[in-house]
């Protein structure tokens, strides 16, 4: 019998608990090797569109599917156990900004079910390959004024990015996502809309998937861009009972690591999760990043070492070669264990 999402997801628990699992790496990054123009963004659907298209990568799923596909490959190829749906900015909201608003339910279907054939392809019984729904976190916030001069205004409430949330989960998890992947959070407020959709589908459908939630600490201050430090963002959040916890985007994994530490001593109930930058950003490099493959995976392996991870990947700037990297270098360590597990953090695995 063919696996259903519900089958594959019970199987991710076991894994993390044996294995460091491998998450993919940048999409943006790789969509900008391709060079695409305006007319790739556009194909003859929306060949009329009255708004500038190029860059709204989320719509590729519907122009350009052979990219997106082949991107997932290229990474499952790279070793990743779990690939992210092309759709961090498929809501609502995020679609308003190009007129497109009415096709962000679609568009997480085709997203989900490109990844969900990429993951077919390449799993096996022994290696199964996990397609995880990503929600990304808006242009738009609801703790943050967008005016300076108006510290209490607003550009968007709960109730809209709820709803904007809800109809981006339908569509996951209609397209066949193994697991939910609430990322790149710098509002925890957006982030609880996200929770809210979430648990509110759950409830309609009586499908429950895991769901892994990924904060982004912005700069040395250690804290996320709403204001909260990692531990108490991880307490805002541990209410929706996570498979794992985590932190992406914005920093290099050598700026990251005390953070990553700190999640990975508190959030004892839980698996942890890290997927850095290739570094910092360098306008000379092929990625637009400073770290070579054999950079990123080295910090990463750190970590692996120091029993920190049970899911590593990267973000902004790596690439598959970035992910081959990583997976080969913390396949040799065991996963961090959480406290009902027992202890065997960091140890060589055998």
């Amino acid at each position: 019998m063919k696996p259903t999402p519900y089958t594959r997801a019970t199987q991710l628990p076991e894994i993390l608990k044996q294995r460091i699992a491998v998450l993919d790496g940048a999409m943006g990054t790789m969509i900008q090797r391709y060079k695409l123009g305006e007319a790739d963004y556009r194909g003859e659907r929306f060949r009329d569109h009255p708004k500038d298209l190029k860059g709204n990568n989320e719509l590729l799923v519907f122009t350009r599917p052979d990219v997106i596909s082949e991107i997932h490959e290229q990474y499952l190829a790279a070793g990743a156990d779990i690939i992210e749906t092309n759709t961090f900015g498929a809501t609502s909201v995020a679609q308003e900004d190009y007129g497109l608003e009415g096709l962000a339910r679609e568009m997480n279907v085709v997203a989900a079910r490109l990844a969900r054939a990429a993951c077919d392809k390449y799993s096996t019984p022994e290696r199964p390959r996990f397609v995880a729904g990503a929600f990304g976190p808006t242009p738009r916030t609801a703790s943050i004024s967008p005016d300076v001069n108006d510290p209490a205004a607003r550009n968007v409430d709960f109730d809209t990015l709820r709803a904007s949330y809800y109809e981006q989960a339908e569509g996951l998890l209609e397209g066949g996502a193994d697991l939910f992947l609430v990322e790149t959070i710098f509002d925890t407020l957006n982030a609880k809309a996200a929770i809210f959709a979430i648990d509110e589908l759950f409830e309609a459908t009586g499908e429950r998937l895991p769901v892994i939630i990924s904060g982004t600490v912005t700069d040395a201050s250690g804290r996320i861009l709403s204001g909260q430090t990692v531990g108490a963002f991880w307490h805002s959040v541990r209410h929706a009972k996570p498979i794992a916890i985590g932190l992406n985007c914005a920093l290099g994994a050598a700026l990251m690591r005390p953070y990553v530490e700190e999640l990975a001593k508190i959030a004892g109930d839980t698996f942890v999760s890290c997927y850095p930058n290739a570094g910092l950003p360098n306008p000379m490099s092929d990625t637009g990043f400073d770290e070579t493959p054999e950079i990123t995976g080295a910090l990463v392996e750190e970590f692996a070492q120091a029993g920190f991870l049970n899911i590593a990947g990267g973000c902004c700037g790596t690439t598959p070669e970035h992910i081959a990297e990583i997976a080969r270098r913390v396949g040799r360590y065991q996963p961090r264990c959480r406290h009902e597990d027992g202890m065997f953090s960091g140890l060589l695995a055998a």
